[in-house]
């Protein structure tokens, strides 16, 4: 599974950057979510650069063996967007594909708005666009969290869960993986009172390994987040309501790059987080939708659930490109 990759490091945007790189051509780069690393990329970067194109997974800010800083103001959309022209430039592009899950493909969004000349296309996973709601998103999740636990609210209180989740990076990381998978219900979640803690509040998965993650697979997300803490992915949540403001900006435009989408029946994400029928609504967020496919089976993590399934469609569009 390791052939090929070349693990790297690059001083970014004041930051300490790690990344994975394989491949040449094309330049593709996989931006991940939390809680998770350049390794949930793990079944597509051989694949795609196989496929005749250089691949590029970093750590994203604040995660993994990227510096994190501990000031969440320093998560806002400028910075992040000035993490992704950091690396552009480091890697000697122009511009790129950009793909991703969760906060990574956001930034992406991000990006596509402000310079749209450094993005060849976007190929999301799971999340299709950025929500536009009329609240700030810390008081929607504090106004859910009176009624019952929920995360964002949970992650928004700094020192609580950064001290519950590096108690116990393994239990969480191996319950909140099976939570968010087609194999689960994570809105078990919201049966729970406020006050609970995360982890008491996910359901308890059987034992590994599944047939999508094994023990040493889970190690090494154990291992990166025992070492950096949580702190760093939990900023990016504690900073929401700073990049809702500066969202505003773009909130009424669309974004003009070819734009293809991935996603999967058994996603909380769609179901829950980004309103009433959102496969309907790409034409409000978009100019040139190229592509939208939906995999049966899969949850929030279907490119590591769902490898096979996932590349076949990553790899269709990215022909359409090239």
């Amino acid at each position: 599974m390791t052939a090929g990759w070349t693990h790297r490091f690059a001083s970014i945007n004041g930051l300490d950057v790690h990344y994975v790189e394989q491949g040449s051509g094309p330049l593709v780069v996989l931006l991940h979510g939390f809680p998770h690393l350049w390794f949930s990329w793990r079944h597509q970067i051989g694949p795609i650069a196989e496929a005749g194109f250089r691949v590029v997974a970093p750590d994203m800010r604040g995660m993994g063996r990227t510096s994190a800083p501990r000031d969440h103001r320093e998560y806002d959309v400028d910075a992040i967007t000035g993490d992704l022209l950091g690396l552009l430039d480091h890697l000697g592009a122009e511009r790129a594909i950009f793909s991703g899950l969760d906060f990574g493909m956001f930034s992406a969004y991000d990006l596509a708005h402000l310079h749209p000349e450094r993005v060849a296309a976007l190929i999301g996973l799971q999340n299709p666009f950025i929500n536009r709601t009329d609240k700030p998103p810390l008081t929607l999740a504090a106004e859910s969290g009176r009624e019952h636990f929920n995360h964002i609210h949970y992650f928004s209180e700094p020192g609580v869960a950064d001290r519950d989740l590096d108690a116990a990076p393994r239990d969480f990381l191996r319950k909140v993986f099976h939570a968010l998978s087609g194999d689960a219900d994570y809105l078990v979640s919201w049966r729970h009172p406020p006050g609970t803690t995360y982890i008491d509040a996910l359901p308890e998965p059987p034992p590994l390994p599944w047939p999508w993650l094994s023990e040493a697979e889970l190690e090494l997300y154990v291992e990166n987040y025992s070492a950096g803490g949580f702190t760093g992915g939990l900023n990016w949540y504690r900073v929401g309501d700073l990049r809702w403001e500066q969202r505003k900006a773009y909130v009424r435009r669309r974004i003009a790059v070819p734009y293809f989408f991935i996603g999967s029946e058994n996603d909380i994400d769609l179901a829950v987080w980004h309103g009433d029928e959102p496969l309907k609504r790409f034409h409000e967020h978009y100019e040139d939708v190229r592509g939208v496919r939906i995999l049966e089976g899969a949850g929030h993590l279907m490119q590591m659930e769902r490898p096979r399934e996932v590349n076949a469609v990553l790899l269709e569009y990215l022909a359409t490109l090239t």
